[in-house]
């Protein structure tokens, strides 16, 4: 077994729907619940009975907000004022400098050279320091580990925390109190927190809910991993979008979606782009790549989720121009 990138250990004890409840009682505080959607545009395009969880509408364009107040609200002051250290191309990053601002603790942000730019200004606006250095996010993991060890700072890994988890997964709170009858859950799956939340919070309501996650064709290391039953690793990765382009399975992500996911299936870039445009068509929401991918897989899903209740997590809109331009490209050719 190898550990997943940033991962501090495999022995985190992995966050209960009472750590979700006491979460809610420090999101609602910071956040405003977001749009809940029942799009009957998208409903008759899919041919399923579907919902929407808008989580581009954060403050930060994505749900990872949710987790960042969650853990400098529930961390020892002491430990974070030295400076929070971490690694991002984006929604994570920008997650920590919210609450990094909220809090008044200064944050440093590793990314990779060629990260999003509308995603590294995002969370230099938020306060944060970013330090672009390395070709991929794993080297922006092993720097950033570096400098907190070296600077007694504390190092907040994008996935192997269970606060972060904790919070991601009041959406789904959200979700299941404003439609208690949902029994399906699609959700994106990079580094994994998101695709816990659900499993944490739906399978705990209602056992007999199914949670499926998605992952881009070109970065599958969880789908890998799911089906060899230990965490595995990718030499590459090769997807537009970067909330899905993780390399490595993160070790308590894996132990927890390993004993309750469902499913985990892989959808191509032109599936992803096909998807953004749809949304834009039928409900007038911006999705980046991850956050338009579980409507992806409900197409590909659409003969086996007849009759089922489904929630889709758009997670995130942070989405740039030239992604826009290919959806719509895309989009088009689909129907010619």
């Amino acid at each position: 077994m190898i550990s997943g990138p940033g991962s501090t250990t495999s022995n985190l004890a992995a966050p209960t729907l009472a750590d979700v409840l006491a979460a809610r009682q420090i999101v609602d505080k910071y956040l405003r619940r977001t749009p809940f959607l029942h799009p009957m545009a998208l409903g008759q395009a899919l041919g399923l009975d579907v919902y929407l969880k808008c989580e581009n509408m954060q403050p930060t364009g994505a749900f990872k907000v949710r987790g960042g107040v969650n853990l400098f609200a529930r961390s020892p002051r002491a430990e974070l004022e030295r400076g929070v250290v971490t690694a991002s191309t984006g929604n994570h990053g920008q997650s920590i400098a919210f609450a990094g601002r909220a809090f008044g603790i200064p944050v440093i942000i590793y990314a990779p050279e060629k990260a999003n730019t509308f995603k590294i200004k995002a969370m230099q606006n938020l306060g944060a320091t970013v330090v672009q250095e390395g070709a991929t996010y794993d080297d922006s993991v092993a720097n950033g580990q570096a400098r907190a060890r070296r600077e007694g700072q504390r190092y907040v890994s994008a996935s192997d925390e269970p606060l972060l988890i904790a919070g991601v997964a009041t959406a789904y709170l959200e979700m299941l109190e404003e439609e208690p009858a949902l029994d399906t859950f699609i959700v994106p799956l990079g580094g994994g927190s998101n695709a816990c939340g659900a499993c944490i919070v739906a399978k705990t309501i209602n056992p007999r809910a199914r949670v499926i996650a998605v992952q881009a064709a070109g970065a599958p290391a969880f789908y890998n991993s799911f089906r060899a039953g230990h965490v595995t690793s990718t030499e590459t990765v090769n997807t537009f979008a970067d909330g899905l382009a993780t390399r490595a399975a993160y070790d308590l992500p894996f132990g927890i979606l390993s004993r309750m996911l469902d499913d985990v299936i892989l959808v191509s870039d032109d599936e992803i782009a096909e998807a953004i445009a749809l949304l834009m068509d039928t409900t007038h929401q911006l999705a980046e790549g991850a956050g338009a991918a579980p409507v992806a897989a409900a197409r590909k899903l659409a003969p086996q989720l007849k009759g089922r209740k489904v929630g889709l997590m758009l997670s995130g809109g942070n989405v740039t121009l030239d992604i826009v331009a290919r959806a719509l490209r895309t989009r088009g050719a689909d129907r010619r």
